[in-house]
């Protein structure tokens, strides 16, 4: 579970912890073979192996594969007969992220709290147990047919959940590096990002830390808009984003036409060695999204003196932003399923708390041209 906390801007005292909420405890992937993407995720992630549950344990319509890198849990869920919802949300969306786990300290709680203020219920606060003693869950929907289940554990000492064992293979390369989930951005319709920012502000107590519209990302062609809500300690960061009128489709409608609705668009993991886990991850197969060679060579006097030489983050394509506190590398995947919708975010930050703004345009551009290659744009 992510309890990693970075320095925080006065912004996020508006937050209210009514809940609270520690931390991201794990997230839940539907998926069409999920001991294929078990093997995917270890291989070129390099995410180890942590539990299992499924006909061995007794459940009948489901197989799930969790796995472990640091502080990030995975878990990888596919059905095992025709006609279940598992099923359904798959022909709908593709792989996709079905559920976002908080940690919380009281399951129950989180729900009352959550209903009361208006959240759409998915699951009543249920009391799980087994030889390793109990755990609490409960849960409600935000944007799409995503949710958020609240995880109560303190009582709990197995291996992850009851109802899954320990899994062990012979196969498990390496870790990469990645050591929490830094945010996850949500992609919702036109004119729908207020609607969840406000929700994740009444129903979630978090504040509104950043703010972007289309004048901050844009092209000639394609602009969104986008605002970062976090809880008040800092570990759980959600922005919203939501397309902007431009004269072609923006990455954003293209995401909503493929996923069939708003969800999970990308998932930034952090590391405090961004060159070395790039390195690594390239490879291993991983593709990243490539900006021109010319980024590089205004790069100094746009952010100043870094650490890092040049020469390695041109090689790979990191890219640098900077704010009042300190400054951030930041990389992105192209999209990890057959559908452009779910990539992922590698970044290190080195004191600066905001999401790269100055790498807007430049990634922006390098969407379009993957758009354009796709036929999408």
């Amino acid at each position: 579970m992510d309890t990693n906390t970075i320095n925080l801007p006065k912004l996020y005292d508006e937050a209210q912890d009514f809940m609270p909420l520690f931390g991201t405890d794990y997230i839940e992937f539907y998926v069409s073979n999920s001991k294929q993407a078990a093997h995917f995720y270890k291989t070129a992630f390099g995410f180890q192996d942590l539990a299992y549950s499924g006909l061995e344990t007794g459940m009948s319509d489901r197989e799930s594969y969790v796995l472990v890198q640091d502080k990030i849990r995975i878990v990888l869920t596919s059905p095992l007969k025709s006609g279940t919802d598992i099923g359904k949300h798959i022909d709908a969306h593709g792989d996709g992220v079905k559920v976002v786990a908080l940690w919380v300290p009281d399951a129950t709680k989180a729900y009352d709290e959550a209903i009361k203020r208006g959240a759409k219920h998915y699951m009543s606060p249920v009391e799980e147990k087994d030889n390793h003693g109990s755990v609490v869950r409960s849960g409600i929907y935000t944007y799409g047919e995503t949710v958020h289940i609240f995880v109560e554990r303190d009582e709990y000492k197995g291996i992850f959940l009851p109802g899954y064992k320990e899994w062990k293979t012979t196969f498990n390369p390496s870790p990469v590096g990645l050591q929490y989930v830094d945010h996850m951005v949500g992609n919702v319709e036109l004119g729908e990002m207020m609607t969840w920012c406000n929700f994740y502000k009444e129903v979630l107590g978090f504040a509104q830390i950043v703010s972007f519209d289309d004048k901050d990302i844009s092209t000639e062609y394609t602009a969104l808009m986008s605002k970062v809500m976090s809880n008040g300690n800092g570990r759980i960061k959600f922005p919203i984003n939501e397309p902007a009128d431009g004269k072609k489709k923006s990455q954003i409608e293209e995401y909503l036409d493929f996923y069939e609705g708003p969800g999970v668009q990308h998932i930034a993991v952090a590391t405090d060695d961004i060159i070395g886990t790039v390195r690594e991850l390239q490879s291993r197969g991983i593709e990243f999204l490539r900006v021109p060679d010319n980024y590089y060579d205004v790069l100094l006097d746009r952010v100043g003196e870094i650490d890092e030489d040049i020469a390695p983050l041109r090689e790979l394509g990191i890219l640098v932003d900077r704010d009042d506190e300190g400054y951030l590398l930041q990389i992105f995947t192209k999209p990890i399923e057959p559908r452009p919708t779910l990539f992922f975010e590698i970044i290190q930050r080195k004191g600066a708390t905001s999401f790269g703004k100055g790498n807007f345009q430049a990634l922006f551009e390098a969407i379009e041209r993957e758009q354009e290659l796709r036929g999408t744009l």
